[in-house]
C-alpha cells in the first residue's frame, strides 16, 4: 500500500470535522492499509483519514508492545471518567513537538469495525489517550487546541523554528 502525504500544521483542513464512513469492506480496508503504512513511516501510533486530507471518520492505532492494528470507523466517546491523567502528546501533522495534556483516564467508545458491525470498547491508559486524541481530530479539534494559549503559542513557535 502506498505511503501518502500527511497534511502539516497549519493546514486548515486539520480543523474540519470528518463525515461518517458509509462504505465498509474492501474500500475501507484499503484506506486503513494506507493509513497504517503512512503512520508507520511518519512514525506514529495513531492516525486519522483527515490527516491525509480524506474527511472520513476513520482512525487506526498501533500501540507500542501490541502486535495488532486497531481500526475504528465512526468512533465517538459515549462516557469518560472524572479521573484525569497527564500524557505527552504530539501529532504526525506537527512532527517534532510535544506537550503535556490532561484528559479523562478512562473512556467508553462506540464505533464500527471494518465490516460496519457496531462495537463498544472501554479503554484506559495509553489507549484511552489515543482514542480521545484521534476522535478530537475527527471532530476537527487539532490537539494543540486543548492547550492553554501560552502553551499553544510555545508549541507553534517550536514547530516553526524546526521547519
Amino acid at each position: 500500500m502506498p505511503i501518502r502525504p500527511i497534511l502539516r500544521f497549519p493546514d486548515p483542513r486539520l480543523r474540519l470535522a470528518a463525515e461518517p464512513v458509509t462504505a465498509f469492506g474492501a474500500p475501507l480496508e484499503a484506506l486503513a492499509a494506507d493509513l497504517l503504512d503512512t503512520m508507520r513511516a511518519a512514525p506514529g501510533i495513531g492516525i486519522t483519514a483527515p490527516h491525509l486530507g480524506i474527511l472520513q471518520r476513520l482512525t487506526v492505532l498501533e500501540l507500542p508492545g501490541e502486535n495488532r492494528l486497531r481500526l475504528y470507523a465512526n468512533p465517538r466517546i459515549t462516557w469518560s471518567s472524572e479521573e484525569v491523567q497527564d500524557h505527552i502528546e504530539g501529532s504526525v501533522s506537527m512532527p517534532g513537538v510535544t506537550e503535556t495534556l490532561q484528559r479523562p483516564a478512562r473512556v467508553r467508545v462506540a464505533y464500527q469495525d471494518k465490516d460496519g458491525a457496531r462495537q463498544t470498547e472501554e479503554a484506559d491508559g495509553l489507549l484511552a489517550i489515543c482514542l480521545q486524541h484521534e476522535i478530537d481530530q475527527l471532530d476537527g479539534i487539532f490537539w494543540i487546541q486543548r492547550l492553554s494559549r501560552l502553551k499553544r503559542e510555545r508549541v507553534i513557535k517550536r514547530f516553526e523554528k524546526q521547519r
